[in-house]
């Protein structure tokens, strides 16, 4: 496997922010990274790679700054 190729296939791995509202008005955000494939993780597994832990959660005051783009979960 190519260099370029490895690197395709690492970048396969997200991160993303999940932003949940409170009732007090304040975000909790959420910072995931997405599950790899099993080809990723083989991949990962052969070299001898650790993915790091899942960050904390975040606790934000909310603010007319923040744009949340996408449709709200029903």
């Amino acid at each position: 496997m190519t260099p370029t190729a490895v690197l395709e296939k690492l970048a396969e791995i997200k991160m993303i922010d999940v932003w949940i509202p409170t009732v007090d008005e304040r975000w909790l955000i959420l910072p995931r990274y997405t599950k790899p494939s099993l080809d990723t993780k083989l991949l990962i597994e052969k070299l001898k790679l650790r993915l790091p832990s899942q960050p904390p959660p975040r606790l934000v005051a909310q603010k007319e700054s923040y744009k949340i783009e996408g449709q709200p979960v029903r």
